[in-house]
């Protein structure tokens, strides 16, 4: 199983879109995004420093994805 890369919350929000999330609003320096489908939703923090490993990993756990999904989405 790969390592969850190193990533910038833009990235993230760019490939969180890729995968059909629709950004439902912006609270503070948190953009929270929707999936139609599913109904699941993934919380993005827009800080300037990349994401933190363990944010990231219950970020994508939350949105229903794995770790192949997001770097194939990357």
């Amino acid at each position: 199983m790969p390592k969850l890369p190193s990533i910038s919350s833009q990235k993230l929000a760019k490939a969180l879109e890729k995968a059909g999330f629709l950004l439902e609003r912006t609270t503070g320096s948190h953009c929270i995004y929707f999936h139609p489908e599913t109904h699941k939703k993934a919380i993005v923090p827009i800080h300037s420093k990349n994401v933190p490993k363990g944010t990231l990993s219950k970020l994508i756990k939350e949105a229903g994805l794995d770790k192949e999904d997001l770097i194939d989405l990357l």
